[in-house]
């Protein structure tokens, strides 16, 4: 049996700006005084990475339901690392199971495929996204444009949301060159049928920037910062376009730190 290090859950919203609703909480690994996802993340190693990984999806579906995330309709998140998973369905046995005993419906679970790891083997990887949207789950693809995640990613599986990378967002609004490679990337996962999210929003002037390119789901300090086994409450800033009020985010130097 192995021994694992303690460690909880924050929550982050990712909003519909249209809608001005929650469309997922991403759940994130801290420790359990709130330690960063780093000091947790620094522990994993070959001999407790699948451990971690079953017991991260146990925990986050765990709080998610005494949270009642479920109610709310939203989605829950998880990230999860394609290396720690041997066979697709057997390691799904206890994510469903777990649902099921604290009553979180399964089709409101969310995968994000996180860059925590280089995947060393890209068809173990399609075998598991063919899994994971058999059992009906959502897939995601997490910081797009970043690493393996790009446009070669992309002709080789058709993910149900793509988590554009924040380097892509940041300060969007003085960057030309840029707003035109999101609003690519918008037509291009319009044209497969994905959903596009932007990550690591903190300004008014990037959520402008990011609404002007076509995207009305989102994600960073502007809406919400992450809550330690709670649900945050939501920002929505469009009221604050509404009314000409200047805003930026309470802390500048945002971090993405996933779940796994």
């Amino acid at each position: 049996m192995v021994s694992l290090f303690p460690f909880t859950m924050a929550f982050q919203p990712i909003v519909d700006t249209n809608r001005e609703t929650v469309y997922a909480y991403e759940a994130l690994v801290r420790g359990p005084l709130g330690e960063s996802a780093s000091s947790i993340l620094s522990q994993v190693n070959d001999e407790n990475r699948y451990a971690f990984d079953q017991a991260c999806r146990v925990k986050a579906i765990t709080l998610a339901a005494r949270l009642g995330l479920a109610e709310t309709g939203a989605r829950l998140s998880i990230n999860f690392l394609p290396n720690a998973i041997y066979s697709p369905a057997a390691c799904l046995r206890l994510t469903l199971s777990t649902a099921r005993q604290v009553g979180f419906p399964a089709d409101r679970l969310m995968f994000e495929v996180t860059e925590q790891e280089k995947v060393v083997d890209v068809q173990h990887l399609s075998n598991i996204i063919s899994e994971y949207k058999r059992q009906g789950f959502k897939i995601a693809i997490d910081d797009f444009g970043a690493g393996f995640s790009g446009l070669g990613f992309l002709s080789e599986y058709t993910p149900d949301i793509i988590k554009l990378d924040m380097e892509l967002t940041r300060g969007l609004e003085q960057r030309t060159s840029a707003q035109q490679i999101v609003r690519h990337i918008v037509g291009l996962a319009s044209s497969l049928g994905s959903k596009v999210i932007a990550e690591g929003i903190e300004t008014l002037e990037e959520y402008r920037a990011v609404r002007a390119c076509g995207i009305s789901l989102m994600q960073g300090y502007l809406f919400a910062r992450p809550g330690l086994e709670t649900l945050p409450t939501v920002a929505f800033p469009e009221r604050l376009v509404d009314d000409m009020i200047p805003y930026s985010a309470p802390d500048l130097m945002y971090t993405k730190f996933s779940s796994l």
